[in-house]
């Protein structure tokens, strides 16, 4: 293990847990460091144990979990693309997701159903910026990210579109989980299993995708199968992001952030960039979220706007320094 990977595990595991701690802790009602200690133990109230367990523990897992597909989908995104921009929600991933997951609940899909075509929706949205970003010749970022903010506004259109034909009853709940939403997410372990499998199977990697950063005319002098691995890494993409999407709705810049700043305090080897990546989101929407629920309390936010506008200048920034 290298230092900078044991840096990385010293720092960011106490955080994780301590961002849940504090999921758990705050909202609406707050809960004494005592009440949650005696919750953990199985002696709380009643009151405490449904506060905590039934509600704010599953909310909080499904934050961290879909946080860290979208820390994940970004870092291998901005390391396959060589470019601190490329994120699912700036590349359109997550507006092609939402449009899928929209069209199954309007159809009656099953849950099944409707995140098989939330995947699809991210795939086929991938296919789309790519191909046309590469075009005849070897893409640029300039024509990558406009390619994304093109495709992503067409999917805007495309959900303004399906919002105005839905069922009027339906709009808010559509409006409100497009915008973000965890409070729905009741069951995080099918998020949870896909975060921890994607990131084993990606760490073998690291070292060919630290090749593969150095340009893919470098990676194939190197004996790096650039096309497969290539088009593995844009469908992982594609999944993660559209199980995030069906978690907890289309949060933004999340997989922008977190590995830009990652990036630029351990460095950029990916064997540690990636697993950190997972764990920054999860900290990240954790913590967004829990302020989405305590800041105008008993009402709520959507995590998006917290994740918005901690994104947003983060992004035009980067947008500057890439000048």
């Amino acid at each position: 293990m290298t230092r900078a990977f044991l840096l990385a595990a010293a720092v960011l595991l106490p955080a994780s847990l301590l961002a849940v701690l504090i999921a758990l802790a705050f909202g609406s009602v707050a809960i004494a460091p005592g009440d949650l200690l005696a919750v953990m133990l199985g002696e709380g109230s009643r009151l405490h144990d449904t506060l905590v367990l039934e509600l704010r523990l599953p909310r909080a897992l499904a934050a961290f979990a879909a946080g860290g597909l979208l820390g994940l989908a970004g870092a291998l995104m901005q390391v396959l693309l060589r470019n601190p921009l490329a994120d699912p929600y700036v590349l359109g991933l997550s507006g092609g997701a939402s449009v899928g997951a929209l069209l199954a609940m309007l159809a009656g899909l099953s849950m099944f159903s409707v995140s098989l075509a939330a995947f699809a929706g991210a795939l086929l949205s991938t296919v789309i910026v790519f191909g046309l970003a590469h075009g005849t010749g070897s893409w640029t970022p300039t024509r990558l990210l406009l390619t994304g903010v093109v495709v992503a506004a067409g999917w805007g259109a495309m959900i303004s579109f399906l919002l105005a034909v839905s069922p009027t009853a339906e709009l808010p709940g559509m409006l409100y989980w497009l915008m973000g939403d965890v409070s729905h997410a009741r069951n995080p372990y099918p998020a949870w299993i896909l975060l921890v499998l994607v990131v084993f199977l990606a760490l073998p990697l690291g070292r060919t995708l630290n090749v593969l950063a150095r340009g893919p005319m470098q990676a194939a002098a190197l004996g790096v199968a650039v096309r497969p691995v290539e088009w593995s890494i844009y469908v992982a993409a594609a999944l993660i992001t559209a199980t995030a999407v069906m978690q907890v709705g289309a949060v933004g810049f999340v997989g922008l952030i977190v590995p830009h700043m990652l990036r630029l305090v351990f460095g950029n080897d990916q064997r540690v960039i990636l697993p950190a990546s997972a764990l920054g989101g999860g900290i990240l929407l954790t913590l967004a979220d829990t302020l989405a629920r305590t800041m105008i309390a008993p009402e709520q936010l959507p995590v998006g706007v917290i994740t918005a506008m901690l994104g947003v200048p983060v992004f035009l920034f980067l947008l500057y320094r890439s000048r």
